[in-house]
């Protein structure tokens, strides 16, 4: 989602003492730099869905080959969280729309708005580093999904997942339905022309979509972002989901509530072939549970992207107050103009406020002087 060019954070008061790497990175988003961009590729979407007409079954199976796409804008300056039980702290983060239409339909499923972001370490609660992704879903759903990053060399390990439904909070009891196996006619899954492409390895295994994506790749690096709505080790709390009304339900269930939402993003830095450069690409296998009937189903989407330009925004954009001696340090040369004044927090001047530090004037131009010896114009 695009923001307005002189859109700047600027926390009211200063933030005492700021956070500008949160993650051992020398940028303020951290592990998610790389993400700022736009992104396309395909995927693979299944998603077990409450059925009410015709009666006598309560579930239906849809199938989609996807077309997906992904728009990060970063954000620029840094976003204030106040605190009680501990000082104040900043995030910085991006802005995204994704998309995702049915390949071979070219029907529209999804859009999704939201903000991406890194928090620092924090001590009340004492969380390290971490991920959060903040999420709306035209379906009636919020999400808040907070985890962790890290990079490797290589690249990542993607595991097999499954789509089994269960019987709700015991993941160990699962059902095996007849609408899993494509050789199988039923009335209750997406009907033949609209799955052509679709194998019974892929329901069987979504995940092995994105294995096959890769396989032929080297992959020089991985950054994984682990998120979910439910904390896990070492996030401790935080996170979850919100739904409409119509898919809470009442007292008699509900219509379809999503219980909970995690996801696994790869980040991969893969070697170009045939003398053509590297390039950067976006995996992910997201896990949606929607609890109706008794039972928790999966709702699994996967995808593989590449970045269209591999740009990443530089340090000034995102935390225009970095002090300019840290900034120098990771960043140099700074640009000898910005279009805007660097804003930086002096030595001294954080109780009073921000610092403006314009950047020099340059050298003035020469004056010249007329020459006695030239001969004048004939006239």
């Amino acid at each position: 989602m695009p923001l307005n060019d002189d859109f700047v954070f600027r926390p009211l008061p200063p933030i005492k003492d700021p956070v500008h790497f949160p993650f051992p990175i020398p940028n303020p988003l951290g592990p998610l730099a790389q993400l700022a961009g736009e992104w396309g590729g395909k995927g693979f979407n299944v998603i077990w869905r409450p059925n009410h007409t015709p009666p006598g079954q309560d579930h239906f199976l849809e199938l989609n080959l996807t077309l997906d796409s992904i728009n990060f804008t970063a954000i620029s300056g840094a976003i204030p969280n106040r605190g009680l039980l501990q000082p104040d702290i900043n995030m910085f983060g991006l802005t995204y729309l994704q998309q995702i239409s049915d390949a071979n339909l070219d029907a529209g499923l999804h859009i999704e708005p939201g903000i991406w972001a890194v928090a620092p370490v924090t001590t009340d609660p004492a969380e390290p580093a971490t991920v959060v992704r903040m999420a709306s879903i035209p379906h009636g759903t919020t999400i808040l999904a907070q985890g962790t990053a890290s990079t490797v060399a290589g690249p990542p390990v993607i595991p097999n997942i499954n789509i089994l439904p269960f019987f709700i909070g015991d993941p160990t009891a699962t059902l095996l339905f007849p609408e899993q196996n494509l050789s199988t006619p039923t009335a209750f899954r997406s009907p033949p022309a609209q799955i052509a492409g679709i194998t019974q390895t892929m329901v069987d295994n979504p995940n092995s979509v994105l294995q096959d994506a890769i396989a032929g790749q080297t992959i020089l690096s991985t950054t994984t972002l682990q998120i979910s709505t439910q904390p896990a080790a070492p996030v401790t709390a935080g996170g979850g989901t919100a739904n409409t009304a119509f898919l809470a339900g009442a007292a008699d269930g509900p219509n379809a509530l999503s219980f909970s939402t995690s996801a696994t993003f790869w980040i991969e830095t893969v070697k170009g072939t045939h003398h053509h450069p590297d390039f950067l690409q976006l995996q992910y296998s997201q896990l949606v549970l929607l609890d109706f009937n008794g039972l928790s189903w999966p709702h699994i989407t996967v995808g593989t992207l590449r970045k269209s330009v591999p740009v990443i925004p530089p340090v000034w954009l995102v935390d225009p107050d970095i002090p300019i001696k840290l900034l120098e340090k990771v960043q140099p040369p700074i640009p000898p103009t910005l279009g805007a004044p660097i804003r930086t927090i002096g030595p001294g001047k954080l109780e009073g406020g921000l610092q403006y530090e314009p950047p020099p004037p340059g050298p003035k131009p020469p004056i010249r002087k007329p020459n006695p010896n030239q001969p004048k114009d004939k006239k």
